[in-house]
């Protein structure tokens, strides 16, 4: 892997180091435009809450989607996105079923929707927030990154049981330009750069692995576009497969957002845009379909 254009290599990165790292970032597009216009656009449907305010950028407000006509006796779902805000089919994948295929779905279960989790990840296309921290390691208490926080008070005021919680992600060539390396050099550790899957894939969780919940979200997924082959290891991102299109991560040991929640259905979805097989709207659709199969499963039970 090719040095960093910051640090010194086998040095941590201190302040110094992270302060250069923040001056090379720039707001790239609108999370307000692009985000919150949408959001406010679902008012008919949803209870709009605010559940946070970073600490950084400008008035990057945390905005939730709760059902407006919730019902105790109706399991709850959980989509989150956004968590990586460079991981753009994700937010839109979340807003689109909100906009469209919630509707098929409102009489049977309680939705709690967080589109955009890392809104300032969003305007800099960073999988890091502005302390170079990445949210998805930090999903505990006393959190350093205030995303991850924000999203745990804000469930622990909700105090509800959710039956499935889907975190829409994705992967892109970046992964092994830009942010590999820098987490190399952020942390002085060997990095090498994995194959990206070509296709969708999902990462279920070791302690909840739910084998045909899984496949019932790949075979959802395959009526849009293509499910990653695992490499010549049988593995994906250096994870043996579980089956098909799966590969299982300890959710809530990796400290991850698809580990924030007790769930008995759960699973992280990833795409690949830059694939010559893929655009951004096979990876929005795709998003949506992987939601549905998961909800149409619970719904043969």
């Amino acid at each position: 892997m090719k040095k960093y254009v910051i640090g010194i290599p086998g040095q941590k990165w201190n302040e110094t180091e992270k302060s250069q790292w923040l001056n090379l970032q720039n707001k790239k597009r609108d999370y307000h435009q692009l985000v919150v216009s949408q959001i406010n656009a679902l008012e008919a449907d949803f209870q709009i809450e605010q559940y946070g305010e970073l600490p950084y950028g400008e008035n990057l407000v945390l905005f939730a989607l709760r059902s407006k006509s919730w019902q105790q006796d109706k399991p709850a779902i959980l989509i989150t996105g956004g968590v990586h805000g460079y991981e753009t089919s994700g937010v839109m994948g979340a807003l689109a079923f909100a906009q469209g295929r919630v509707k098929e779905y409102q009489g049977a279960f309680n939705f709690v929707i967080l589109p955009c989790i890392s809104p300032w990840g969003f305007e800099t296309i960073n999988r890091w927030n502005s302390y170079a921290v990445d949210p998805n390691r930090s999903f505990y208490m006393d959190s350093p990154a205030p995303e991850s926080q924000a999203v745990l008070d804000y469930l622990a005021k909700l105090n509800c049981d959710f039956l499935m919680h889907i975190d829409l992600h994705e992967t892109t060539d970046t992964d092994n330009t830009e942010f590999r390396p820098a987490l190399a050099a952020r942390d002085a550790v060997e990095h090498t750069n994995w194959n990206i899957p070509d296709g969708f894939y999902l990462v279920g969780d070791s302690k909840r692995p739910e084998a045909a919940f899984q496949k019932a979200i790949i075979e959802s997924v395959e009526k849009v576009t293509h499910i990653a082959p695992a490499d010549e290891n049988g593995e994906l991102i250096g994870v043996a497969i579980e089956q098909f299109g799966v590969c299982n991560y300890d959710c809530k040991g990796l400290s991850l957002c698809a580990g924030i929640t007790d769930a008995k259905y759960v699973t992280t979805t990833e795409v690949y845009p830059d694939s010559p097989k893929s655009d951004e709207q096979i990876c929005i659709d795709a998003q949506v379909a992987a939601i549905c199969g998961g909800l149409n499963y619970l719904q043969s039970l």
